[in-house]
């Protein structure tokens, strides 16, 4: 019913419009206002361009108008208008082919590239048996100054041979009497017939053609390259429609169609054709597609998939344009002016989306070239991270702080990046570092051994082993070791390192060296010592003194027997515990003299506890009568590293 509906529009459809109505027959008519000579004077009969000859031709032959055709030959004045076009319609019904509309130029200059005169235009063939005709155009200027296009008069001078050797059509052989005269829609009914009859035993012959092919090929394919065949089973209908219309103009040829109903069948037949094989063109496209998802997902590729979908959806989109654009002019439009206003609409709207459309060229740029991909780590501009999602408009890395960075694709596409999943191998590179108290043999003697047990060892490569002396400083010698170990990611470089330093520092052992560590050295002035000593224990004296005297006042103040007697008491413990006191014994070497000989026997420890308990008690009740105050000892400090 679609085929049928749009065949219906094409032949109803008026292809082309003319410049004015036809009132005058066999001679040329002219506009009735004046143009500047710049100008070309329009043709009234439509003649301006090749393209339009030809359908207004076959137009006026669908009307059964024989003077208006022969406006469109190039006849003498001896010649029969009306028999000449008669003639000539008997013999493009017995074998006429006509060129499709658009291979047919639409502008008044005509072809220029066809190897023909300038004034000439090929638009056709006519073939009966063994004679062939072309059909071509002449371009004539009136003596108005019109020029127009119309069939030359050499090709008019054949057709009385093509006549004589074309035989009865298949349509005027079988056609039912009761057919014979009758039309519609301006056809006849016999050729209407025939055309249907033809457009559906061909399409059903085509099908199942198709239809066994595919699944010949679906058999054989997976036999021959061990993998099923990757076309689905959707592409047996349009493909079969495509075959269908291509065959459709000679088997309507073949059986003598009428060229009036052949021409707009064969346009109906472009149509059909153009929407089968987009459609078809469309399956293979979601074929392809799904195809290389497929492989993108198989590959771990999966930052491929959103730019195959949207790569998939442009194709498409430019696939439908294309077929819009052709059946569009082959209904006889002209779309000249559509296909610029869409050339300038696409243009406003790639500089109005500049920024998307650079993101999606980024997109594009960072799949194809592949710098990075999903999973992998990274370092670009300021950020480094693992590489999560890869879109169409941005991708998204996730940092060393657990947080995501989103970079716009045509950033990420100009960006210097630095990809540390794509290593080969890492490399190890550590120091040693041996005090200057060493033999310098020794150290030699290490240093070359070292260099071929790292050149040996069952986790290094050949890439570059190598051990030597980097530095020499004051307290140490610098010892560099380098190579490189292979490893699949950095986990497993850690592990392996481990074993290499470990068995190193093994090596290291064998031989009379220490290794250089940081030190701390701490130097006192022992004059300070002594001077902030004595500052510290005249200020005691003196604070003593005065605290001595304010408890004498104190005590003044009392008035009965009791207060003197308490303050003797007081006199006495307090010259007691000054003896005490002053026989604090600060000698270090004495005091751990002193330790050793009471820690000779049990009872000595014990005696030694408790003289201490009564000491301490002493020295409080002392306290609370005297004011010390610590000596603030001032060091003189030198402090350096040694590693």
């Amino acid at each position: 019913m679609m085929f049928l509906l749009i065949m219906a529009m094409s032949v109803l459809l008026p292809t082309a419009s003319f410049a004015a109505e036809t009132t005058t027959l066999g001679v040329n008519g002219t506009t009735g206002s004046e143009e500047s000579a710049s100008t070309p004077i329009p043709d009234s009969f439509g003649r301006d361009t090749p393209r339009h000859t030809v359908q207004g031709f076959i137009k006026a032959l669908g009307e059964n108008d024989y003077l208006l055709a022969s406006n469109y030959l190039n006849l003498s004045k001896s010649d029969n208008p009306t028999t000449v076009v008669r003639q000539f319609k008997q013999a493009l019904d017995a074998g006429g082919r006509f060129q499709p509309d658009l291979q047919i130029s639409n502008t008044p200059e005509g072809n220029l590239t066809d190897q023909l005169p300038p004034n000439q235009e090929n638009v056709g063939v006519i073939n009966v048996g063994e004679t062939s005709v072309p059909l071509v155009l002449g371009r004539v200027l009136s003596k108005q100054g019109e020029q127009y296009w119309q069939f030359s008069s050499e090709t008019l001078s054949s057709v009385p041979e093509v006549i004589e050797n074309t035989e009865p059509t298949l349509v005027s052989r079988y056609t039912v009497d009761s057919l014979e005269g009758k039309k519609l829609f301006g056809y006849q009914m016999a050729d209407l017939v025939a055309v249907l009859t033809m457009i559906v035993s061909s399409f059903v012959f085509t099908y199942i053609l198709v239809w066994l092919l595919y699944h010949l090929l679906r058999i054989a394919y997976p036999r021959v390259r061990g993998v099923p065949l990757p076309l689905p089973n959707k592409v047996i209908l349009p493909l079969s429609v495509v075959i269908m219309a291509l065959i459709l103009s000679e088997v309507m040829v073949y059986a003598g169609v009428s060229v009036t109903l052949r021409e707009p069948v064969n346009r109906f037949a472009d149509i059909a054709s153009w929407l089968a094989l987009t459609w078809l063109l469309l399956r293979v496209i979601d074929a392809i597609f799904t195809r290389a998802v497929n492989l993108s997902y198989k590959k771990n590729y999966t930052e491929r998939v959103s730019i195959l979908g949207l790569l998939r959806k442009v194709v498409k989109a430019l696939l439908l344009i294309f077929a819009v654009i052709v059946i569009f002019g082959n209904l006889g439009f002209d779309l000249t002016t559509g296909i610029a206003a869409l050339g300038v609409g696409g243009l406003a709207l790639a500089l109005g989306a500049q920024k998307t459309i650079e993101n999606l060229v980024g997109s594009v740029v960072v799949v194809a070239d592949s710098p990075v991909r999903i999973g992998d780590y990274c370092k670009f501009g300021t950020y480094e991270g693992t590489v999560i999602d890869i879109g169409i408009r941005s991708s998204r890395v996730r940092t060393l702080t657990r947080t995501i960075v989103t970079v716009p694709n045509g950033d990420f596409s100009s960006m210097q990046i630095e990809n540390f999943t794509s290593r080969d191998m890492f490399r190890f590179f550590h120091q040693l570092y041996i005090k200057r108290t060493a033999d310098i043999d020794v150290v030699f003697k290490m240093v070359k051994d070292l260099d071929e047990f790292l050149n040996e060892h069952y986790l290094t490569n050949q890439e570059w082993n190598q051990v030597h002396i980097l530095e020499l400083r004051q307290d140490c010698y610098v010892i560099q070791l380098q190579a490189y170990i292979n490893a699949n990611n950095v986990m497993e470089f850690y592990d392996k390192q481990n074993v290499v330093l470990v068995d190193i520092l093994t090596q290291v052992k064998k031989y009379d060296v220490e290794h250089a560590l940081p030190t701390q050295q701490l130097i006192v002035n022992q004059t300070d010592v002594a001077s902030s000593k004595a500052n510290s224990e005249q200020k005691s004296d003196n604070d003593e003194s005065a605290s001595n005297a304010s408890k004498d006042d104190d005590m003044a103040n009392r008035t009965d027997g009791s207060a003197q007697h308490a303050r003797d008491d007081m006199d006495k413990k307090q010259d007691k515990h000054h003896d005490d006191a002053h026989n604090i014994d600060l000698d270090k070497d004495h005091r751990a003299s002193k330790d050793k000989k009471t820690a000779a026997s049990p009872d000595a420890t014990a005696t030694k506890k408790q003289h201490g308990i009564k000491a301490l008690r002493e020295k409080g009740r002392a306290l609370k009568k005297r004011k010390f105050k610590h000596t603030k000892r001032k060091f003189g400090l030198s402090i350096w590293n040694q590693p």
